[in-house]
């Protein structure tokens, strides 16, 4: 299948306003939800295989302008899904950038959710403050980013833009501005996770064996899983102080990065033949004051999932040094 059959025309973005759950469910989701029995695989694992979709309107925090609004009611969530997609599609054919109606144009529609933020806990749908280390620790990640942006060194660049890591694919994973795809495969030792943005390929051990020791550390940690009933259970540690993590005072949208001491928690409950409960807990000391939770539903899609050329070449990185040098007109 070529990529054209599985993404609409440009510019075009096609809203499914049905929504995932009712008011009961969505209260309810992130205490269990639905009981439902999944096929399994040959050896017996609940099979969660396959392509799906994170993608979704929802943001990671609630907005301001709906306070501690948790739900939407059904009319609200419909009409929210509606106003997004049509200020995403009026947007001009020239303004051509990562969260335009070009980039964002899949076959699969948006699918209205009752909720008003990814987060569920606190309760505010908001991340929690950072703690007085990790304000600093933001204060000064803003400075040297200030200060970088003038050289043309490419190691001053962020992971994203040379094309090595993605922070929103996780874990945990929140839905990128586009490209939200993933695939699941499993074996009788792993669950491994395929993202389409940003090419990262994930394992999660299920063999029983240990976190390494704290010195060994990757960018997307080091994850072990479990089955409890039908739920896949993930505990992932062994950050590195250089993960990029959606997470920031105020709102901005701005990264931080966490702390070696990152310590995420998720869990995967199907719930139907199309539909995994993706629920996640984040917890590092040293950044906020609490931990905090979210959940959305990943839903089934077609696949493949597609090569992320990104710099197609490496020639973006260049031009990215050369513009950051280049004098204002």
């Amino acid at each position: 299948m070529s990529r054209e059959t599985r993404y609409w025309p440009s510019g075009v973005c096609l809203a499914v306003l049905a929504l995932a759950t009712g008011t009961a469910a969505a209260q309810s989701a992130y205490k269990g939800g639905e009981h439902w029995t999944p096929p399994s695989t040959a050896d017996g694992q609940p099979n969660i295989q396959g392509d799906w979709t994170n993608d979704t309107y929802t943001p990671l925090e609630r907005p301001a302008e709906l306070a501690n609004k948790e739900l939407f009611t059904r009319d609200e969530a419909l009409a929210f899904v509606k106003s997004r997609t049509e200020r995403l599609n009026a947007q001009s054919a020239d303004d051509i950038h990562y969260d335009d109606a070009i980039w964002q144009a899949e076959k699969y529609g948006k699918v209205a959710n009752l909720r008003t933020s990814l987060i569920v806990d606190p309760r505010n749908g908001k991340v929690p403050s950072l703690t007085p280390a990790g304000q600093a620790r933001y204060v000064q990640q803003l400075a040297a980013q200030r200060a970088e942006k003038v050289t043309t060194r490419a190691s001053s660049r962020s992971l994203a833009e040379r094309c090595i890591s993605w922070g929103d694919v996780g874990p945990p994973m929140m839905p990128p501005t586009y490209a939200a795809n993933l695939e699941i495969l499993q074996t009788s030792g792993t669950v491994i996770i395929r993202h389409e943005l940003m090419h990262d390929v994930r394992m999660i051990y299920l063999d029983g064996r240990p976190h390494p020791g704290a010195n060994v550390q990757w960018l997307a940690g080091h994850s072990v899983g479990r089955w409890e009933g039908t739920t896949l259970v993930v505990d992932t540690t062994n950050f590195t102080d250089k993960t990029n993590f959606r997470g920031s005072p105020q709102n901005t949208r701005q990264d931080i990065f966490a702390t070696a001491h990152l310590h995420v928690v998720e869990r995967f409950t199907p719930t139907s033949a199309d539909k995994i409960r993706y629920q996640y807990t984040v917890d590092d000391p040293s950044t906020w004051t609490s931990p905090w939770s979210g959940e959305i539903d990943i839903r089934r899609t077609e696949g493949p999932i597609y090569e992320y050329a990104c710099h197609e070449g490496n020639y973006g990185l260049a031009n990215i040094l050369r513009a950051a040098l280049a004098p204002p007109r």
